[in-house]
């Protein structure tokens, strides 16, 4: 119990191949289906992605917020957030891939069929053809699981295509 908040992390360290293996896979699928070269596990990135999670669960749990770019120099970051123990790792990085169906490709950010880039922003980091690791961690609090993915080198510039 810290700041009056019950949570729960998930050392990403300790629970190893099945968490990274699922992840990685998760974020893969979406990449193979366009020929963009699959995404490898980072244990720094996973590491600075922990901080984050346990950072918002320690807030309570309740929202997301993301970190700011001195925290995550060279790194970009995906957040998701959903009812503790619902959802599997990969039902969570699906809800960023469900944003396919907003997705045109074009130079970022015109890469909507709504003009929200915010529409597609999780979805075009997971296919960004640049990035090259992934690297995620998962903490609990308030009775939701929070998701906090890393990527490098970042994706989502502008004026520039997803691949």
């Amino acid at each position: 119990m810290l700041s009056g908040v019950l949570y729960n992390s998930t050392d990403t360290a300790a629970v190893g191949e099945s968490f990274s293996g699922e992840l990685t896979a998760a974020h893969n699928k979406y990449r193979v289906d366009l020929g963009i070269p699959p995404l490898v596990w980072s244990q720094i990135l996973a590491k600075d992605a922990q901080k984050w999670a346990d950072y918002l669960a320690l807030r309570g749990g309740r929202s997301l917020m993301h970190s700011p770019d001195s925290e995550r120099e060279n790194q970009g970051e995906n957040l998701w957030m959903g009812s503790a123990g619902h959802y599997s790792l990969t039902q969570m990085v699906d809800r960023w891939g469900a944003e396919k169906k907003y997705f045109v490709y074009g130079k970022f950010p015109y890469v909507s069929t709504t003009g929200r880039w915010t529409d597609v922003g999780h979805y075009t980091q997971v296919i960004w053809k640049d990035t090259k690791e992934v690297g995620c961690a998962k903490s609990t609090a308030g009775g939701y699981d929070i998701l906090v993915c890393r990527y490098s080198p970042p994706g989502n510039y502008m004026s520039m295509k997803p691949y």
